[in-house]
């Protein structure tokens, strides 16, 4: 097993994470994000207020994975929640445990900031991510659903 490196977004890795990107839309059956989507991206991560946080996981020096995080707030909790966005390894290099470390360098960030909770969707159909998770002691909400408008 070779070690796995985190290490967030910078501008010259914006191709390796964009790559990364391309291949969860494959994995997904989704379009890729067009060439305006990715420019957006670009000054989304790096702007003077970031609207997401990205890492990128690296296998034996090679892009591994990557994960999208950005903090929601939660009114009960009176505390933020970090929510993971995406959390993609790539086929190759599942198994080497690159998604653990990955999903737990998220996790130590959400309770160094002081964050009540983690929160992330899954797709019905990705069996490997839902054992993923649970493995991951991740408790499924089964009596929430998820709603959407799109603009």
């Amino acid at each position: 097993m070779s070690a796995t490196e985190i290490i967030q977004l910078t501008p010259d890795r914006f191709s390796d994470f964009i790559d990364l990107v391309f291949a969860l839309a494959e994995y997904e059956k989704l379009d890729a994000p067009n060439a305006a989507a990715v420019e957006r991206l670009y000054k989304d991560a790096f702007s003077k207020n970031p609207r997401y946080e990205a890492f990128l996981a690296f296998n034996g020096g090679k892009p591994a994975g990557y994960a999208i995080i950005f903090e929601t707030y939660s009114s009960f909790l009176a505390k933020p929640t970090l929510y993971l966005e995406d959390l993609f390894v790539l086929e190759e290099c599942r198994g080497l445990g690159v998604g653990g470390v990955l999903f737990n360098h998220v996790k130590q960030i959400g309770a160094q900031r002081g964050c009540g909770r983690m929160d992330w969707q899954v797709l019905d159909w990705n069996k490997i991510a839902i054992d993923f998770y649970k493995h991951k002691n991740a408790t499924w909400l089964k009596e929430w659903h998820t709603y959407r408008i799109t603009f």
